[in-house]
């Protein structure tokens, strides 16, 4: 995937800025080098790519999944608090385009829960998993799905690492039984 990347943008570098087939070269770069490179090397294209984007498609969302990449870059560089930022508003914005129960906005917005707890902001990860993602989850995939039994397990740990108060374990020893 990563030469693919690399012919890709090779093969469309030469047009022009506006070119469809020169953003989607950078695209696929940034992907292939998301897969196989560290962040630093990322996150210049993935930046570059989101304006590219911003300045001649401004289509929602493509925006939102070039921001998904780039915050998950943000992520894995150790620059948690710049992709909590990111994350907030890609989530706030999926809602407001697909619908909390869209199922791209469930796995933005568990991405959004991971960062909030990396960084140990569990009185937002909490009512975020509990109140929005899982009933979300259950509806539009049901009990059973991938994506619902993360979720679970994500507010578990939630309950679990910020166990502050006794109900918060009781719940969380009932999720996971």
């Amino acid at each position: 995937f990563h030469a693919l990347g690399w012919a890709c943008w090779k093969t469309y570098v030469g047009g022009p800025d506006g070119d469809w087939n020169r953003c989607m070269g950078m695209s696929i770069l940034g992907s292939a080098l998301y897969e196989a490179s560290p962040p630093e090397e990322v996150l210049p294209v993935l930046e570059a790519n989101l304006a590219l984007f911003r300045r001649y498609w401004p289509h929602e969302q493509s925006i939102l999944d070039v921001q998904t990449n780039l915050a998950g870059c943000l992520d894995n560089f150790g620059r948690y608090d710049e992709a909590l930022v990111l994350k907030r508003g890609i989530y706030a914005s999926a809602v407001a385009l697909l619908g909390v129960s869209h199922g791209n906005t469930i796995l933005i917005g568990s991405n959004l829960a991971h960062t909030l707890n990396n960084l140990k902001l569990w009185d937002e990860s909490k009512p975020l998993i509990r109140d929005q993602l899982l009933p979300a989850a259950r509806q539009t995939h049901g009990p059973d799905h991938d994506i619902t039994l993360k979720l679970n397990h994500a507010l578990a740990n939630t309950l679990l690492d910020s166990g502050r108060t006794r109900d918060d374990l009781l719940e969380a020893v009932t999720i996971l039984q």
